[in-house]
């Protein structure tokens, strides 16, 4: 008790003095060496450095070392109070705050529940107290320490910046952007999972609220747009359409998508039929609705005509040409074409999207046999449409709030919507000369309002068509028809349109589905990075992204 009692009247010394307390630097070294004392003296040299630490600046580096010996200490008792008290070192002397940090997050890595606590604690309240220097304390362990460490680090970083960003760093510009730069240089070598993080912080920060640009611009580096396309590379995939998923956000706020956009027709889709499916995921989807995605959003003129015609010629390797009448009646039904409506879709919005800034595309007078073509292809394929349409409202119809969150019923839900976005463009680009003035939502995607498709039955589908053309007054209604310079190629002997019957009208058809076409699937988003769990050592640029 002798040590405890000699602590005591040290401690009376140095609060005796008050603002002098400075000149009694024997009495604060008396203190420092309790820490190699009893556990009682432990205790009290621990409250005793932080309440003095601010009058004696030569001794502080020796203060500090003995605080993080209590750090250590075999007594989680001691431990726990020396963490506790180590954010009052910075209250006065805020230039050992970075250091500070550094050792909390080191101590992140506890597998004391409540230690861990205290050490999260301790953490926030320095942010609170001065974030750009908790910012670099953190990243000192993300950019150089062990791999837990750093881990450890992002994860508290992610979550304070949550909680309490707004409060704290939006005020300060110059914090902001700090940590803008720091994450920058953490960029050079990622994990998928990092990578996501980081962009989660960044997009949630006031002074990159407007930098559409600048985020796309990091999402585009990451992507490593400046090497092949490697189809069978699981990793490459999976970082570009991580990378891809990342920056369409920003591009529909305003940032350009051509880089991603070139790549992706000049890199991605002549490899489509490479790519290997994963886990039953159709990666080829994938691509195609990335690509769908991109093509409203800032492309130049240049960009445009050069992905118009491989997108054009993409879409009709999925919109086959109407069988001939004796090509119909020698083949079996399962020669039939499969019509591939989600990839139709993806497609014909990207050509949509791009011909309507570049209408001369179907137009031009070296156009016409392409449009001639591309016509017999669009009233083969909307008739299949169609038929669908009317098969999947029937199944459909009647069934409301629980019914519609069936899985079933839900795919077909989005098979409904696929299919009608695909019938409203096609009426567009069968208007004389084509028209661009649908505007649909993807199927894979939210609307604006979400509202559950009506299920009408026949009978009150025909009565409200009969009613919009009496509203119309005289206006012909759009239908598809063969074009006129077609007609003299397909008429009979009778004079009359020969209409190819669809797959469904006969037999064949059943359950909602039509025979020989593909259900569309819906936005079965993939669950992430291959190796999204795995350590350093595997995935991007050698053991990161």
């Amino acid at each position: 008790m002798a040590g405890v009692e000699e602590l005591y009247k040290q401690f009376g010394i140095l609060a005796d003095a008050k603002e002098k307390a400075g000149e009694h630097e024997s009495a604060f070294i008396s203190i420092l060496a309790a820490v190699k004392g009893s556990q009682a003296e432990k205790r009290l040299a621990s409250q005793f450095i932080a309440r003095f630490f601010k009058f004696f600046p030569k001794l502080q580096e020796n203060a500090i070392d003995a605080m993080l010996d209590l750090c250590e200490d075999e007594d989680n008792m001691i431990r726990r109070q020396a963490i506790k008290g180590l954010p009052d070192l910075c209250k006065d002397t805020p230039e050992h705050l970075p250091r500070i940090a550094d050792v909390l997050t080191q101590l992140l890595q506890s597998d004391d529940p409540t230690e861990l606590t205290i050490v999260k604690n301790a953490l926030t309240s320095l942010f609170k107290m001065e974030p750009k220097g908790t910012i670099g304390g953190l990243f000192s362990q993300i950019l150089s320490g062990e791999e837990v460490s750093r881990e450890s680090a992002i994860k508290f970083l992610r979550g304070v910046v949550e909680e309490y960003g707004k409060a704290v760093l939006n005020p300060s510009q110059e914090t902001e952007e700090y940590l803008v730069e720091e994450i920058k240089k953490a960029m050079a070598d990622v994990t998928g999972e990092e990578f996501r993080t980081f962009m989660t912080i960044l997009s949630s920060l006031k002074v990159m609220a407007s930098a559409h640009q600048e985020l796309a611009d990091i999402v585009t580096e990451q992507a490593e747009l400046n090497q092949p396309f490697q189809p069978t590379d699981p990793d490459i995939v999976d970082r570009f359409l991580s990378c891809a998923r990342q920056a369409i956000p920003y591009f529909v706020k305003g940032a350009s998508a051509q880089t991603f956009f070139t790549y992706i027709v000049e890199g991605v889709l002549p490899k489509l039929n490479e790519l290997v499916a994963s886990d039953g995921e159709d990666i080829k989807l994938d691509m195609l609705k990335l690509c769908a995605e991109m093509s409203p959003h800032g492309l130049t003129d240049e960009n445009i005509k050069a992905a118009i015609e491989p997108i054009y010629n993409l879409l009709l390797e999925y919109m086959p040409l109407p069988p001939g009448e004796e090509e119909e009646k020698s083949s079996d039904q399962n020669s039939e074409p499969k019509l591939q409506f989600s990839y139709v879709e993806c497609l014909i919005f990207a050509f949509h999207q791009l011909a309507k800034k570049n209408p001369e595309f179907l137009t031009d007078t070296t156009a016409a046999e392409r449009l001639r073509d591309f016509r017999l292809r669009l009233q083969y394929f909307a008739q299949g449409c169609q038929v669908y349409i009317k098969q999947l409202k029937l199944s459909l119809q009647g069934k409301t709030g629980p019914a519609l969150q069936e899985e079933e019923n839900k795919i077909k839900v989005v098979a409904l919507r696929t299919t009608s976005n695909i019938n409203s463009l096609i009426k567009d680009l069968f208007h004389n000369p084509p028209s661009f003035k649908s505007s649909v939502t993807l199927s894979w995607k939210s609307p604006a309002k979400t509202q559950t498709p009506t299920v009408v039955s026949p009978k009150e589908e025909r009565d409200t068509l009969v009613d919009e053309k009496r509203k119309r007054a005289g206006i012909t209604p759009i239908k598809f028809d063969l074009p006129p310079e077609t007609k003299s190629a397909k008429k009979s002997k009778s004079n009359t349109i020969s209409v190819y019957t669809p797959p469904g009208r006969r037999s064949g058809a059943s359950n909602g589905v039509l025979k020989g076409q593909s259900m569309p699937e819906g936005n079965r988003g993939r669950g992430g990075f291959r190796g999204r769990n795995r350590g350093r050592g595997q995935g991007w640029r050698g053991g990161r992204y």
